[in-house]
């Protein structure tokens, strides 16, 4: 019997064997926690972290509102850390989750930031 902590693990298998960041076009990874999100731009090539925004940074967490508006806030602090670093597009890696209520709202914030994924 498989838990959903099981099922996600392999979901998340499934789609790290198709998709994979380079230093250009880096991979932008999710990680939802009960309480919070995180979203990075990793280099799969190079195993190093490019960028990262989580909901526990102090100007995010400042902020009132959901849990939603809050990861959208993420995705587009995410974007412009990415614009800093000179980099416009990602590969969109949702992580097992499906795309769906903060993982969406993330991708969102990223896209109105200007990434293009």
């Amino acid at each position: 019997m498989s838990t959903r902590t099981d099922r996600r693990q392999n979901i998340r298998y499934r789609i790290r064997k198709k998709i994979s960041g380079t230093a250009q076009h880096p991979r932008l990874a999710v990680y939802r926690s009960n309480a919070d999100i995180y979203v990075q731009l990793i280099d799969d090539t190079n195993g190093t972290t490019l960028a990262s925004a989580s909901s526990r940074d102090k100007d995010i967490k400042a902020q009132q509102g959901t849990k939603s508006e809050k990861s959208k806030l993420v995705g587009a602090a995410l974007a412009t850390k990415a614009k800093a670093l000179g980099l416009t597009t990602c590969v969109f890696d949702r992580s097992g989750y499906l795309y769906h209520g903060r993982v969406k709202a993330a991708a969102e914030g990223a896209r109105e930031g200007g990434l293009q994924f």
